[in-house]
């Protein structure tokens, strides 16, 4: 289907700003507008692919596609200023979901406070991973002999130009982590970005290394620290190489009083004052006071947290991983990020990242475990979820595509999850613990950076195979999740889509089908439920009775049981048995709707006899359901009966009316006529 009948929904929509969410079933595009009433319905039914479109309640309304939805949502996604208009699978409104349930959504100035970390690490995180893959390089070549110990001073003097030149590569990154974060931190909060850049430069030039050489050595917080004179004040002279705590709190207090400078100059000569003014106030500040109370403000949680593995390895390796699922939903984690960096700095490596590497591994287990089964369930849109998700998490250490595309969708998940985070961490723990010198993403590319590297390979393995497993064993879907699923139409792919797995028998019936329109056959649809037949005109759902889906009839059902209208193949049966898609040996594509809204019982009174990919015959029971139960729910038991592919056949006629048998012919479909050309 064109791109440009996605772009043309949107226009008549009112355009991107107009939508507020987006997700779809199996059939249709379900919108939330921002506001609806300038919506032309006859003109969003006008666009090619538009098969009708239904305003809603609510600022709602839904587009009806048919079998290509998904491509048309995704083309829809992947249009200018659509990014964030999703709801249900997008990312970001899962994101702002899970993060409304902890306290980032209940206090304001908490969630302002986490933003601004996560702004100010974000933008680095590529330099960040890119350098990690030179210290995994590195870390690789010692671990083979090849070359001394890299991260040792004493040794790293041994190793030859070469090998000095492509450590030169990652300590790039990691010696002037400052000046990006001050970069990122100062822009989050309005100020002049270049502004903050320069404040940090200050501190982090050689000659403020050099004071050290006027110093004396001083205690301050039972740490031996150099201090000098500088007009009369105390001035502690520190390596703020990689610290990651100076540079956002000098931020926190340059982007108020940077505002504060825009108010008060006249802005015609702001442009030099503001720049001026800040620097003048916030250099000495944060050489005297902001810088060093970030340092002994990292160095003290880093100390908590390595007194708490030095106190009980075990406990800390299983509390991390354990943690993790939940403090990464919450953005909670990135102060941890800052002393992993924090402790590759002060100590020559970092003790956390070796448990957390069994949370990302559960993480990607699970994803795989999904994969499986959309797989096994030829469930293609779950399927294309799950390879991204895996291929970011093995390859990238990255989780959030898992876990906002799939985990927190589906909350089935993370109980087995956690199996996985457990066992992981367990191993680590009962190993005593692995450290890493580089700030890594827990990928298969980067295992080779942690030192232990066999206990780690073992420690994640185990983390991911049991969650994998779990998963598998147990299904991600709760029947509430299948039946929500399900929606309100029935998918109907290409045949080689709807004969993947089925027997060879299957496949050769349902492929003489393609030729039964041109042998001048007329297809009879028998009666799936004994009861009254109407038109479909009286259905009491528009996407029905207009006859969106396709043309044909509904049976007001007198029992309890929908059998098969023909002999075929089951292509789609709902797991909540409101809904089955047959092909029939005919060539003829039928829908059975058992009830309107029936989909929200989410199973219940339903008994569903037939799978998809079963062969059936004509009164073949497929369903028996609970007339009680969906009359005492308040739903119309009126059962449409839809011709799908009519476009492939000439006409679809009514053959009876009134009370009707199970067995008894209500449609005849007629083949297309065949042109004189056709024959020649």
């Amino acid at each position: 289907m064109s791109s440009s009948t996605a772009a043309e929904i949107v226009d008549r929509l009112g355009g991107s700003a107009n939508i507020e969410s987006l997700t779809h079933c199996a059939t249709r595009l379900r919108f939330t507008l921002r506001d609806a009433s300038g919506v032309a319905q006859s003109d969003l039914e006008a666009v090619t692919g538009v098969m009708g479109a239904v305003p809603q309640a609510g600022n709602r309304y839904q587009v009806v596609i048919g079998g290509g939805v998904q491509t048309v949502y995704n083309q829809i996604k992947a249009l200018p200023g659509m990014a964030g208009g999703d709801s249900g699978d997008d990312a970001s409104a899962i994101k702002a979901a899970a993060r409304a349930k902890g306290p980032r959504g209940k206090f304001a100035w908490l969630d302002g406070f986490f933003e601004f970390l996560s702004d100010s690490f974000r933008p680095i995180l590529g330099a960040l991973l890119g350098a990690s893959l030179f210290i995994t390089f590195m870390a690789l070549m010692s671990t083979l002999k090849v070359i001394p110990n890299w991260a040792d001073p004493r040794t790293a003097a041994e190793l030859s130009p070469s090998w000095q030149f492509l450590n030169l590569c990652w300590q790039s990154v990691f010696v002037f982590l400052p000046l990006m974060i001050a970069y990122n931190a100062a822009k989050k909060l309005g100020a002049d970005p270049w502004v903050g850049f320069a404040i940090m430069a200050v501190v982090m030039l050689p000659g403020f290394a050099a004071l050290k050489d006027f110093t004396t050595p001083s205690n301050v917080f039972g740490s031996q620290v150099n201090i000098v004179e500088v007009f009369g004040l105390p001035l502690t002279i520190f390596n703020y190489s990689s610290q990651v705590f100076p540079p956002l709190l000098m931020a926190a207090v340059l982007g108020p009083l940077y505002k504060l400078l825009k108010r008060i100059i006249p802005e015609n000569i702001q442009l030099i004052f503001v720049p001026f003014l800040s620097m003048l106030i916030m250099i000495p500040l944060t050489a005297f006071l902001i810088g060093p109370i970030g340092v002994y403000t990292g160095a003290g949680l880093a100390n908590l947290l390595r007194s708490i593995n030095d106190f009980s390895p075990m406990i800390f390796a299983i509390v991390i991983p354990l943690a993790y699922p939940f403090m990464v939903p919450l953005g909670l984690h990135w102060p941890i990020n800052a002393i992993m960096l924090l402790n590759i700095q002060t100590l020559g490596f970092d003790f956390i990242q070796g448990p957390m590497g069994a949370w990302n591994f559960a993480c990607f287990g699970a994803t795989a475990g999904v994969l499986y089964l959309a797989w096994r369930e030829r469930d293609a849109q779950m399927r294309q979820t799950a390879i991204g998700g895996l291929a970011a998490g093995l390859l990238g250490g990255i989780s959030e595509p898992s876990l906002y595309g799939i985990h927190l969708r589906f909350k089935r998940i993370y109980p087995r999850m956690l199996v996985g985070c457990l066992v992981g961490g367990l191993i680590i723990g009962l190993g005593g613990g692995v450290k890493t010198s580089a700030f890594v993403f827990s990928s298969l590319l980067t295992i080779p950076a942690f030192d232990n590297m066999a206990l780690y390979a073992f420690a994640i393995s185990a983390a991911f195979i049991t969650s994998m497993v779990l998963v598998i064993f147990s299904g991600y879907r709760s029947p509430e999740e299948a039946a929500e699923l399900a929606a309100a139409g029935v998918p109907v792919a290409d045949l080689e889509g709807r004969m993947a797995g089925a027997s060879a028998a299957t496949i050769i019936a349902a492929a003489a089908t393609e030729t039964a329109g041109e042998v001048g056959l007329t297809a009879e649809i028998q009666s799936p439920l004994d009861g009254t037949i109407i038109a479909l005109s009286d259905v009491p759902d528009p996407v029905f009775g207009k006859g969106i889906l396709g043309p044909g009839i509904a049976v007001i059902p007198s029992g309890d049981t929908a059998y098969s209208p023909g002999s075929g193949v089951v292509v789609a049966a709902q797991p909540t048995g409101h809904a089955f898609g047959l092909l029939l040996d005919s060539g003829v594509e039928v829908l059975i709707h058992v009830g309107i809204d029936t989909v929200k019982l989410k199973g219940a009174g339903f008994d569903v006899h037939v799978a998809k990919g079963d062969r059936v015959s004509a009164g073949t029971p497929l369903v028996t359901f609970d007339r009680k139960v969906i009359e005492d729910a308040g739903y119309s038991l009126i059962t449409p009966v839809i011709i799908l592919n009519s476009k492939k056949f000439g006409s679809v006629e009514q053959t009876a009316e009134g009370e009707t048998r199970v067995g008894e012919a209500i449609l005849a479909v007629t083949p297309a006529p065949v042109s004189a050309e056709a024959g020649l």
